[in-house]
């Protein structure tokens, strides 16, 4: 592996879970954080060493929200993601489609993503969506 090419066409292609978890740890390119993320092979583990993962508003946001709908990302990932979305927020940064993601997913209880709606850097408009997700969860 010599370019930043060379690690996205693996992230993109492989199903190996050793080597996803290998690139996630040590890939310092934002594409292949979120080629990983895309990637439906990827391994909890392999997704959980992306959580937290920063480089800037653009990709944090695109990254989170890449997390935020993989199914393979829970348990420990999964809280750990919701942690680092509330940072985002808190600082100012904007992960409304990682939250609304958030919502979706049955497994985190409603009042912890209503907490997300809560902080600073959250605006009426996400709050609205984050009750209709919520909505949406349970008449489902």
């Amino acid at each position: 592996m010599h370019t930043g090419a060379d690690y996205l066409r693996l992230a993109e292609r492989t199903a190996d879970p050793a080597v996803l978890g290998e690139l996630a740890r040590r890939a310092e390119y934002p594409f292949v954080w979120q080629a990983i993320a895309r990637n439906a092979a990827a391994p909890t583990e392999a997704l959980a060493a992306l959580v937290g993962r920063r480089n800037s508003d653009h990709n944090d946001n695109r990254l989170t929200h890449l997390l935020a709908a993989h199914p393979a990302v829970t348990g420990a990932a999964l809280d750990g993601l919701v942690e680092s979305v509330a940072a985002l927020l808190a600082e100012g940064e904007r992960p409304y489609a990682a939250v609304l993601r958030l919502a979706a997913r049955p497994e985190l209880p409603a009042e912890r993503i209503r907490a997300l709606g809560r902080l600073p850097g959250a605006s009426a408009r996400l709050r609205r969506g984050i009750t209709r997700a919520l909505a949406a969860r349970t008449a489902a």
